[in-house]
C-alpha cells in the first residue's frame, strides 16, 4: 500500500482565513493519523 500524502495549497487571492486554516488542520491530522506526510 502506498503512503498517504496530503497537501494544503493556500489561496492566491488573499490572506489565510479560518476556513482555509481548518482545511489545513484536517489534512495535517489525517496525514499524521495515517503515518503519512503533509505538504504545505
Amino acid at each position: 500500500m502506498t503512503q498517504v500524502r496530503t497537501r494544503f495549497a493556500p489561496s492566491p487571492t488573499g490572506y489565510l482565513h479560518v476556513g482555509g486554516l481548518r482545511t489545513a488542520l484536517y489534512a495535517y491530522l489525517f496525514a499524521k493519523h495515517s503515518k503519512g506526510t503533509f505538504i504545505l
